[in-house]
């Protein structure tokens, strides 16, 4: 995929989200969300999407990329319960989510 291609698919990602969770992603989504980010997107445009996301979040303290790559670390040593998985696979399906997206 060229550069541009890249940047319009990750745009088409955070919009999705946008969409998917028009009041902002709740806490218990996060895990899920992150694990069918980084199926989907490579590990740089995972934490830039996460950092986007989490940025309008309201913590105490912001999340940093080190937390944001420990986290995803997490994912990818153990996904979250399919169950959850497939809760926000179709919350962002209906919004226009591809889910058999290809990072290629």
């Amino acid at each position: 995929m060229s550069v541009a291609g890249k940047s319009s698919f990750f745009d088409s990602v955070l919009n999705w989200v946008h969409q998917g969770y028009p009041h902002g992603v709740p806490q218990k989504d996060y895990f899920a969300l992150l694990a069918l980010l980084v199926r989907t997107l490579e590990e740089e445009e995972v934490v830039q999407a996460a950092a986007t996301i989490l940025k309008d979040a309201d913590f105490d303290t912001p999340v940093t990329e080190d937390q944001i790559r420990d986290a995803i670390r997490q994912v990818i040593e153990k996904e979250p319960n399919p169950e959850e998985i497939h809760q926000v696979a179709a919350r962002l399906a209906s919004v226009g989510w591809p889910l058999a997206a290809d990072r290629d």
